[in-house]
Order: structure tokens, then C-alpha cells, then sequence
């Protein structure tokens, strides 16, 4: 029984050591991916949403022909429908489309959302309390009443969570415009 634990206990020492000696620092490890990146001397190809769809509406990538080469590069013909590069750098050149356009459209966005909800939940506390005073009277005329208004904040709570589902696509909506018009980020965050 002892001898196991001195083994074990050797074996931990030694594991320890071996990881202590053939740690690399941080610095070691961005000196070695700073020199494999100078090595690298074309960028990498950049994948849109155009090279990915494969449905209808997609160009078929163009057969080989016979007097090319198979590893002579293919200069890659536009997207049918495809806006030029430069329409996208416009987008987020465009003075009055820069950081505080998006932002400020977002927030107001996230604002009418947010003062949705909260009269959605108002309205939900008016419904709760109008149906405890409705079971709770038994005059007919003021139970009639208190249905008639119960009704009314029904319909008006249907008409607000139809309010919320258009505000959250509408902030779906400005978040897809920002990333078609190549705005980073952040800025719609």
C-alpha cells in the first residue's frame, strides 16, 4: 500500500516537472503565430452569403474548359444580382449611415419595444384584477361593466403583443440591413 503511494506521488512530481519545463509563455506562443502570418502571403478567401447559397437565383460555378490548367485560378464572376464591392464600402461610408445613425435607430427600436412590454404588463395586471373583481361581485349591471372593460383591455393586449412581435422583427430587420451593408458589429449591438 505504501509503495503505491510513493509511486504515485513520484509520478506526480515527475508529471509536474515535465509540465513546468515544457510550459511556452504567451509571448512564445505570439512570436511564433506573428512569424507564420508574415509567411503567409496571399489572404485567405472570404466566404459572403452569395458563395454559400445553392438554391434557385445561384450561378452554377462554370465548367472547366479543356485549355485551362486545373491549377490555374479562376477569376470568380459576380453573383447574378450581386451589388459591386463598391456599394458595399458606400454603405458604410455614407455620412448620415454611420455609428450614431445605427445606434440611434436600434435604440429607438429597443425603446418602443421596451415601453410595449411594459404596457403589456400593465395591461396584464388590469386583466387580472378586472376578472378578481368581476368573480368577486354580484350585482349583474357591475359585472356587466366590469366584462365590458375586461374585454376592452383584452383586445388592447392582443393589439400591443401584436405591437411587441413588429418591434422585435424590427430590430431583426435593422440588425440583417447593418450586416448586409457591411457595418461592423458593434455599433448595432
Amino acid at each position: 500500500m505504501m509503495t503505491s503511494r510513493v509511486w504515485v506521488l513520484g509520478f506526480g512530481i515527475w508529471a509536474l516537472g515535465f509540465a513546468v519545463t515544457s510550459a511556452q509563455t504567451l509571448g512564445d506562443v505570439a512570436k511564433r503565430e506573428e512569424s507564420r502570418r508574415k509567411q503567409v502571403k496571399t489572404p485567405s478567401k472570404v466566404y459572403t452569403n452569395e458563395d454559400l447559397r445553392g438554391g434557385a437565383g445561384a450561378p452554377s460555378p462554370a465548367p472547366a474548359t479543356e485549355s485551362s490548367s486545373p491549377s490555374a485560378p479562376q477569376p470568380a464572376a459576380p453573383a447574378a444580382g450581386a451589388p459591386p464591392k463598391d456599394a458595399d464600402k458606400a454603405a458604410t461610408e455614407d455620412p448620415k449611415k454611420n455609428e450614431a445613425y445605427w445606434k440611434d435607430r436600434l435604440a429607438k427600436a429597443r425603446g418602443d419595444l421596451d415601453r410595449a412590454k411594459t404596457f403589456a404588463d400593465a395591461l396584464q395586471s388590469r386583466i387580472n384584477a378586472l376578472t378578481t373583481d368581476f368573480s368577486a361581485r354580484s350585482d349583474p349591471a357591475q359585472r356587466a361593466q366590469i366584462g365590458n372593460d375586461r374585454q376592452k383591455a383584452l383586445a388592447e393586449l392582443d393589439r400591443v403583443k401584436k405591437e411587441i412581435e413588429a418591434n422585435t422583427k424590427a430590430i431583426a430587420d435593422i440588425q440583417e440591413e447593418a450586416r448586409k451593408a457591411g457595418v461592423p458589429a458593434g455599433w448595432v449591438r
